[in-house]
This record gives structure tokens, C-alpha cells and sequence, in this order.
């Protein structure tokens, strides 16, 4: 046997070590949603701060929203559409109740979207991104864009009737509550 052979390229033993770390990082970031989303927002607006200092890097930005709203659409959509594939969500109260599937999970999503912001962060640091555009035309045209994707999202919401938002555990107010029966210790107020 040679040792070449068994002997592990260093760029990969190297670049794994790497991958495993970072991957153990991400992992235990799962449960920090409101960190993780503070993060985010933390950086895009430091990206933002630094666009607007440079005033440049217009279509970077352009870019950058356009991929923005991409994952917002794989967010709010479900992962089976009903459109193609027949009702997979519940459509009367005597149905089984299926929790909302999504098409792009909400770390996924997170980490897509960090990931851009990054890169965008990034690029503003080389000229070449930087070309010259009349950016209040991609503004308008960025706008358009996200009122009739957005439109078309909530009309396919309300066709369906699922709602892909939910915010905290879903109470029943008093249906749910019982009294416990006391044993011997109760007082008669007479």
C-alpha cells in the first residue's frame, strides 16, 4: 500500500473540520429564532447604512430584494400545492386537522436569506459591482413587483383558506379548562 493512498488531502481533512464546525454552530442556533431574525435585521440594515453611505451598488441591492421576495413566496407557500395537486389542506372544520406544510422551512429560509445579505454585504467592498444605474426606476419597478406577487400569494391563501402564520399556541379559553374535584378539605360557607 502507498501512503498517498490512505494518507487525507489536506485542503479536505481541513475543509471538513470546517464544515463539521460550522454545522455544529448552525445546529444549536435552531431554537434562538428571535437572535437568529434579530441577526438578520441587524445586518440588513448595516447593509442598507452602507449603500446608502456609498450611494452605489443599486443593482446589487435590486438583486438582492428580488431574492429576498423569492424566499418570502417559498415561505408563505405550502409545500403541496393545492392548485396542482389536489386539496391537501383542510377545507371544512370536520376534516382532519394537518398542520401547514411549508415550501421553504423557517430556518432554511433564515439561513438562505443571511446568506444573500452576506454576499451583498460583500460585494460592496469591490467597484466592479458597482455599476450605474437610474435607481429610482429599479425602486419602482422592485415595488411593483413585490404589491402583485404579494396580491397573487393572498388570493391563493383565500381561495385555499389556510393562513401559513401562526404565532404562539393556539388556546380554547375556557373549553379546555377543568376543575378538579376536591377531596374531604372543602368548607361549606353557611
Amino acid at each position: 500500500m502507498m501512503m498517498d493512498e490512505l494518507a487525507e488531502p489536506p485542503s479536505d481533512g481541513m475543509l471538513g473540520g470546517l464544515q463539521k464546525a460550522t454545522q455544529r454552530y448552525l445546529d444549536k442556533t435552531t431554537i434562538w429564532v428571535r437572535s437568529r431574525w434579530s441577526a438578520f435585521v441587524v445586518l440588513l440594515v448595516v447593509y442598507a447604512v452602507r449603500v446608502y453611505i456609498l450611494q452605489g451598488f443599486f443593482i446589487v441591492t435590486y438583486g438582492l430584494g428580488i431574492y429576498l421576495l423569492n424566499l418570502l413566496i417559498g415561505f408563505l407557500s405550502p409545500a403541496v400545492d393545492p392548485d396542482l395537486e389536489g386539496p391537501g389542506l383542510p377545507t371544512t372544520d370536520r376534516e382532519e386537522f394537518r398542520p401547514f406544510d411549508r415550501k421553504l422551512p423557517e430556518f432554511k429560509f433564515w439561513m438562505s436569506a443571511f446568506r444573500a445579505v452576506l454576499s451583498a454585504f460583500t460585494m460592496t467592498f469591490f467597484s466592479a459591482f458597482d455599476l450605474p444605474v437610474f435607481w429610482p426606476i429599479l425602486f419602482a419597478y422592485f415595488l411593483v413587483l413585490v404589491f402583485l406577487t404579494l396580491k397573487d400569494r393572498v388570493r391563493h391563501m383565500l381561495k385555499h383558506r389556510y393562513v401559513p402564520i401562526s404565532m404562539g399556541k393556539q388556546t380554547y379559553g375556557e373549553l379546555t379548562k377543568t376543575k378538579a374535584s376536591g377531596g374531604g378539605g372543602e368548607k361549606d360557607s353557611k
